[in-house]
């Protein structure tokens, strides 16, 4: 049921410049709108979706600086790591914190405030970091490699916690038809930051620079969680919802079952799981750039100006449409990768003189990172648009957990690029992509903008 409040009251006039800029950001009309969360919280709405999204955009800004899929695997080059090492970094990260996420929601179900479980999550993520970058710093080789492995799978755990606790503080703090905007601004004030790294970076000979970049970074990342944890603790999360807490394993089942027995989200999961596609791609994009741009695009500096540059562009407006309707944002971003990757992989397999200049690969890559961003706003606005304060936290557990399942058998693609090249597979992923846009428009409307 949608209420309606007055940022006039005690609550929110202390703060009377949030409430205007809340209202700047959110839009005019229909600015105190209150929908699916409970009534007490309608006034503190303000101070909680500028908590968040200040905690949010710090976190993104932190993962930039410890990206598994940059950062890290420089990083183990520079410390002399095993290489078999660094192919465990982006399957830990990911699935460390999917997969352990049914049973951590069946804890977070007893407790009448998520908040904090958010903030243990977001302490041992900061430590993490901190022994990451300590490993840096002080060790070589295997033991340098064993060293951030270890971290790294405490990284992930931390991070689940954060990731299953979030969205069900989101959902009882953020009126429906404003989280679409949290996540685009976060996301896009986050790219701006991410952007400025990049830059930065730029200006480092990463091939001379010695390890103290690399534990600065990490430091830097634990530090932004601390600052992060202070906002976050920010927030005013009303006590209720508890229903369905219990034994961790037996709600696990229970929660499985979703799969059977609530059709719009079993086929929510599978259409997330489709679009898998657009998720797999990047690291293909990359080695394509290797091979046709003699290696213009490897600079860890010019991967992130790339992937902030898009997100600063294209996640507000992701943001926005995402409130209108966030089925249609996935199946544009899912029908927008397969579109470019099934031109790319053309232009590859015609030797298009074009593809030689490391320029067209970063706008490639940054075009890719716009779809993803689309593809990933839209299903996270779905989920907790669907679900209600009883079933969100199962949902989240559930689908997060298919998902890693998936992701680590999806990562056996790579087989394919062995075998039959890495233009192939990325025109694999694009005709995989476009059947997942497909699926994405056969969803139940769940939006209200």
């Amino acid at each position: 049921m949608t209420q309606y409040r007055s940022f006039d009251s005690p609550a929110a006039a202390t703060h009377p410049a949030l409430g205007q800029l809340y209202n700047l950001i959110t839009g005019d009309e229909d600015a105190r709108v209150c929908k699916d969360i409970p009534p007490e919280s309608c006034d503190d709405q303000p101070r909680n979706f500028f908590a968040y999204l200040s905690a949010n955009t710090l976190n993104k800004v932190a993962d930039e600086l410890s990206s598994s899929k940059l950062v890290l695997p420089w990083m183990f080059g520079a410390l002399g790591a095993p290489a078999a090492l660094a192919g465990f970094l982006v399957p830990i990260r990911e699935s460390g914190v999917l997969l352990p996420q049914m049973a951590v929601a069946a804890y977070v179900r007893r407790m009448p405030r998520r908040q904090p479980v958010w903030l243990l999550g977001g302490l041992l993520t900061a430590l993490a970091l901190f022994g990451m970058a300590g490993s840096a710093m002080l060790l070589d080789g295997a033991a340098a490699g064993w060293s951030v492995i270890a971290m790294l799978i405490v990284f992930s755990l931390a991070r689940g916690l954060c990731s299953v606790s979030a969205k069900d503080v989101l959902g009882k703090t953020v009126s429906k038809s404003r989280r679409g905007r949290l996540m685009g601004w976060s996301a896009g004030v986050g790219g701006v930051l991410t952007l400025a790294l990049g830059i930065g970076l730029t200006g480092i000979p990463l091939e001379q620079a010695g390890r103290e970049i690399f534990a600065l970074m990490l430091f830097g990342a634990g530090l932004l969680w601390l600052v992060a944890l202070v906002l976050f603790a920010g927030i005013r999360e009303q006590p209720g919802a508890t229903g369905g807490g219990g034994n961790a394993f037996q709600v696990a089942l229970d929660n499985l079952r979703l799969l059977r027995d609530d059709p719009p989200f079993r086929q929510f999961v599978f259409g997330r799981t489709s679009m898998l596609a657009v998720a797999l791609a990047p690291p293909f994009y990359v080695l394509l750039a290797h091979q046709s741009a003699a290696g213009d695009l490897a600079g860890l500096g010019m991967l992130v100006i790339a992937s902030g540059l898009a997100a600063a562009i294209s996640s507000p407006v992701w943001g926005a449409l995402g409130d209108r309707s966030s089925k249609t944002v996935m199946a544009l971003g899912a029908a927008g990768a397969g579109v470019l990757g099934i031109a790319v992989s053309a232009a590859a397999y015609t030797a298009q003189p074009w593809l030689a200049h490391g320029w067209v690969h970063a706008v490639i890559f940054m075009l890719l990172t716009i779809m993803h961003s689309g593809v990933r706003l839209g299903r996270k606005v779905y989920l907790v648009d669907m679900s209600t304060e009883q079933t969100r936290a199962a949902y989240v557990a559930v689908s997060n957990s298919v998902i890693g399942v998936m992701m680590l058998l999806g990562g056996l693609i790579g087989l394919l690029a062995d075998r039959f090249g890495v233009v192939a597979v990325i025109a694999l992923l694009g005709v995989w992509s476009l059947l997942s846009s497909a699926g994405a428009l056969r969803l139940p409307e769940v939006s209200e903008g």
